[in-house]
């Protein structure tokens, strides 16, 4: 069963022309949502500021905002 669900996935993806366009897009863009915007602009916010093995306790006084 898994075999067969398989090859019918491997089967449509050969005969595409424009799906696989679509999957490169999509694939660039999610290289680019978490390779390079990750890096540049979301900082470890918790590393930086919590104590090495307080994360928890760091995470639920910024929820709770004790």
């Amino acid at each position: 069963m898994i075999k067969r669900i398989f090859r019918f996935y491997v089967e449509g993806f050969r005969n595409m022309r424009l799906g696989k366009l679509l999957w490169m897009v999509i694939l660039v863009k999610l290289f680019i949502i978490f390779a390079i915007l990750k890096v540049f602009f979301f900082h470890d916010h918790i590393g930086e500021n919590a104590e090495k093995g307080h994360e928890v306790e760091f995470v639920a006084t910024e929820i709770l905002g004790d």
